[in-house]
C-alpha cells in the first residue's frame, strides 16, 4: 500500500521540515491543496512550479496530486446554472490540470463542498446535469496532461450535493471518461447507512483515489472507525492507488498526527 499525506497538515512550517517529517514516518507521497503553494494558480510560473517539484522529491516524496481544488477561490461554481461561471470554472480546472501536470502528480481530487452546493431554486437533476457539463469541458485538458479528476462525495454535513458514493458514480457515469472515476473519504463515507467496508466493494471498479480520516476531523485511528475492516476491504478488491491521510483538526501537531495515522494505519493491518 502506498501512503501520502496531505500538505496543508503542516500549516506555514518549512518544507524541508515538513517532508523530513512525512518521510520520518513512512509516507512516500504529498498531496497538494494549491492555496499552500500559491494565491494564484495562473501566475505560479513554471520555474516555480519546478522548483516546488525538485524541492519535494529531494525530500523523498514525490507530488501525487491536488486536492481542495476551488477551496479559497472566488467566482467559481460547480453546479450553477450560469454558464459564465460554470466555464470560468471549466477553465480554472483545466489550469489545476496543467498545475497538477507539471507538479508531477495525476490525480486532483473533487470536493470543495462552498463551490457545488445548490440553492432551494435549483433542482438536484439541474445541479447533477450542470457538473456534468463543467467537468466535461475539462475532459480534453485532462487526456493531454494525463491527470484524472476524482469525484469525491461529501457527508450531508458538508452541504447538499453528492452526499454518497452512488451520487458521485451519478456524476461519473454521465462525464463519461476515462479520466474521471470517484475519490472515497472515510469521513465521509461514515454518513452513509452503507458500512463503509461494503462501500468500498461496491466501487471497487470507479475507485480512483482513498482518503484515510476519521469522523473527528482527526486521522485515521484517531476515533471511533474501526480501520481493520476498511483496509481489508481496500486489499480485498486490489485498489492499487495512494492512501492518503487527511485531516481537519491540526490541534495535535503535525508531527504527532503524521506519525500516530501511520502508525494506526500499519496496525489495522496486522
Amino acid at each position: 500500500m502506498k501512503y501520502a499525506i496531505c500538505n496543508e497538515t503542516f500549516g506555514e512550517m518549512p518544507l524541508a521540515q515538513a517532508l523530513q517529517i512525512a518521510r520520518d514516518a513512512g509516507y512516500t507521497g504529498w498531496e497538494v491543496a494549491p492555496f499552500m503553494i500559491t494565491d494564484d494558480v495562473p501566475s505560479f510560473t513554471a520555474d516555480q512550479r519546478a522548483a516546488y517539484r525538485d524541492a519535494v522529491s529531494a525530500g523523498g516524496l514525490e507530488i501525487i496530486g491536488l486536492h481542495w481544488l476551488l477551496a479559497k477561490t472566488e467566482g467559481f461554481h460547480l453546479t450553477t446554472l450560469d454558464e459564465d461561471v460554470r466555464q470560468k470554472t471549466s477553465d480554472y480546472l483545466c489550469e489545476l490540470s496543467r498545475l497538477c501536470r507539471d507538479l508531477g502528480g495525476d490525480v486532483m481530487v473533487l470536493g470543495s463542498p462552498q463551490q457545488r452546493n445548490f440553492p432551494a431554486s435549483q433542482t438536484e437533476e439541474q445541479a447533477m446535469e450542470a457538473a456534468a457539463a463543467c467537468l466535461r469541458a475539462v475532459v480534453p485538458t485532462l487526456e493531454e496532461c494525463g491527470v484524472r479528476i476524482a469525484i469525491e462525495p461529501l457527508g450531508r454535513g458538508e452541504g447538499n450535493f453528492l452526499n454518497t458514493a452512488a451520487a458521485g458514480r451519478d456524476l461519473m457515469n454521465r462525464v463519461d471518461s476515462d479520466q474521471v472515476g470517484l475519490h472515497l473519504d472515510v469521513k465521509a463515507m461514515s454518513d452513509e447507512p452503507t458500512p463503509v467496508p461494503q462501500i468500498i466493494r461496491d466501487n471497487a471498479d470507479a475507485m480512483m483515489h482513498f482518503h484515510a480520516n476519521d469522523p473527528n476531523l482527526l486521522g485515521p485511528g484517531m476515533g471511533d472507525v474501526d480501520f481493520r475492516p476498511i483496509f481489508e476491504a481496500i486489499k480485498a478488491i486490489g485498489y492499487d492507488g495512494w492512501t492518503s491521510v487527511e485531516v481537519f483538526d491540526y490541534s495535535l501537531g503535525a508531527e504527532t498526527i503524521a506519525r500516530q495515522s501511520m502508525a494506526n494505519m500499519l496496525a489495522a493491518q496486522t
